[in-house]
């Protein structure tokens, strides 16, 4: 049950150049996530973003980066799910 209004942002420490994309768990307020992509041309990002929203059984379009395009630490703004509802999708 999602209400279109409903967004929250998420504190992210993304780990590129990963073997697989996996949700590793939260590292104080912040989500741990590998990605596979390598740090370049934005490549991880991009895929750190899909994944998310795969994840999330979102549309692409939901998942943004608002901050820490080129930081390991990175502020994600997801749009159609409550914190709680992202959380518990998550499972970690």
């Amino acid at each position: 049950m999602t209400t279109p209004l409903a967004s929250c942002t998420l504190a992210i420490k993304a780990v590129p150049n990963a073997p697989r994309n996996v949700v590793v768990g939260w590292l104080g307020d912040a989500l741990k996530v590998k990605v596979h992509a390598p740090a370049l041309e934005g490549r991880a990002n991009e895929e750190l973003c899909e994944f998310l929203a795969d994840t999330l059984a979102l549309p692409r379009r939901a998942v943004t980066l608002q901050q820490g395009d080129k930081s390991r630490q990175k502020v994600i703004h997801v749009s159609g799910l409550t914190l709680a509802e992202v959380r518990a999708k998550l499972g970690v």
